[in-house]
């Protein structure tokens, strides 16, 4: 017999961390090649982690919510053939009495720091924030309370507090002690707590919906956006008649060929990362006083999913991709939204925003910006509407499809200007459609 450590695999670039959602298999169960073992989560997109060998789970070393960094062994499962190592040499079976101690030492030593970890680490239960186990285990090792860390920046994840930020912070902390202060004495810089929420009365007829996982992360985020950027918001009204016509009238030729349907969503992604190019200081973010010049345009696209929450995948490079390579990129992007098959990777790196609330029938509204971006764009329904028409022959009234983009924008670094400029361009652009052209 040989034990084999089922490690948390790497999920994409800047991906650090998981949080374990669920064991598909419990100790005790057999496992083939490939079967799911542990589901994990990481911010909107669940994962399944897969066996690489055939055998039995005998060891589980974290349990459900736990937070696991990338590489970490999550479980260990005995094999009865031999198991590659990570230098292509194998554990067989003969050597049987001189690895299996070796391992199990090593497996038990692993658990026994995360005992100890766990309980020596400050309670954070009362933060609105997220600290990682090693995080609040140096908290309490350099004496930093509670209120004290609330009071760190963040670089990680949603503004986490990260193993580099703490230590970072305690350089600059100077000779400060390094045993926790009284209560009474405590640093008191922490910002204040938001005021408790007033009280839901309910009834006999009133039914308690536990939010899902997912609810509860675009709940904070929302919240943190909007108390991190000054949003305002700009309108402007698009006639799209003339690729409302070009679309009927190439949507069949473009689908025998391409094997794809062309929706409008395409075109209006063209469009915006045109747009972007023109006016780059929309493709920005904010770093404390730094503003961060994205030299990428990352189009992420809102997309709804069946439960009624909504996700937004990334089209890297929008702004090379013509217009086939865009309908295909969106096509497929949309297709595993919804089926919860996108990959951590696709979910990350946007640099600007684009959602479509039109597809619901609203003809506008204001989005909230997708943090750290700094402006979101929101399309409207494509409604038919009386307007004048200006000819050399004069103006007359004549039917024509409109459509209301709302663009959101952080007032701190997108001044009025811009952000109306901004929207002026697509305006231009799409208006100026011409019907005659190819796909």
């Amino acid at each position: 017999m040989a034990r084999y450590e089922l490690k948390l695999p790497k999920m994409g670039e800047s991906v650090a961390e998981a949080t374990i959602t669920s064991w598909v298999k419990e100790v005790g169960e057999t496992i083939d090649i490939d079967d799911t073992v542990v589901e994990v989560a990481t911010d909107k997109v669940d994962s399944e982690v897969p066996s690489e060998v055939e055998g039995t789970l005998v060891e589980i070393l974290f349990e459900k919510d736990a937070v696991v960094q990338v590489g970490e062994t999550i479980a260990i499962i005995e094999v009865e053939v031999e198991v590659e190592g990570e230098e292509g040499a194998t554990t067989d079976v003969s050597k049987k009495e001189e690895v299996k101690p070796k391992t199990v030492a090593a497996v038990e030593k692993t658990v026994e720091v995360a005992k100890e970890t766990a309980a020596t680490t400050i309670d954070t239960s009362s933060s609105d924030r997220f600290y990682s186990p090693l995080v609040k285990s140096i908290a309490q090792t350099e004496g930093i309370s509670v209120e004290e860390l609330e009071t760190i920046k963040g670089t990680g994840k949603e503004g986490r507090v990260t193993k580099n930020d703490i230590l970072s912070y305690l350089e600059n902390r100077g000779g400060q002690p390094r045993v926790a202060a009284p209560a009474s004495t405590e640093k008191k810089s922490a910002p204040q707590s938001a005021p408790a929420p007033t009280p839901v009365s309910l009834s006999g007829q009133d039914e308690i919906i536990e939010m899902s996982r997912m609810g509860k992360l675009i709940s904070k985020h929302m919240i943190d956006s909007i108390q991190t950027s000054a949003h305002v918001q700009s309108f402007i009204e698009i006639d799209v008649t003339n690729i409302v016509n070009w679309r009927n009238k190439v949507k069949n030729a473009y689908q025998q060929r391409e094997g794809e349907k062309l929706t409008f969503t395409p075109i209006f992604m063209q469009a915006v990362a045109s747009t972007i190019k023109r006016h780059p200081m929309i493709n920005i973010s904010v770093d404390g006083d730094k503003i961060i010049k994205r030299g990428n345009v990352n189009l992420g696209m809102a997309a709804a999913l069946p439960d009624g929450n909504l996700i937004v995948p990334v089209i890297k490079n929008a702004d090379m991709l013509n217009l086939v390579g865009m309908t295909k990129q969106i096509n497929d992007l949309a297709t595993r939204a919804r089926a919860n098959k996108l990959k951590p990777d696709e979910i990350q790196g946007g640099t600007y925003t684009v959602t479509n609330v039109g597809s619901f029938g609203s003809i506008t509204g204001t989005p909230i910006i997708n943090q750290p971006q700094v402006a979101i764009l929101a399309l409207g329904a494509i409604v038919k509407k009386p307007a004048v028409i200006e000819t050399p022959e004069g103006d007359f009234i004549g039917i024509r499809h409109k459509m209301i983009v709302s663009h959101s924008y952080d007032h701190r670094v997108v001044n009025g200007a811009l952000g109306g400029m901004f929207i002026k361009t697509l305006k231009d652009i799409l208006e100026s459609w011409d019907v005659n052209q190819d796909f």
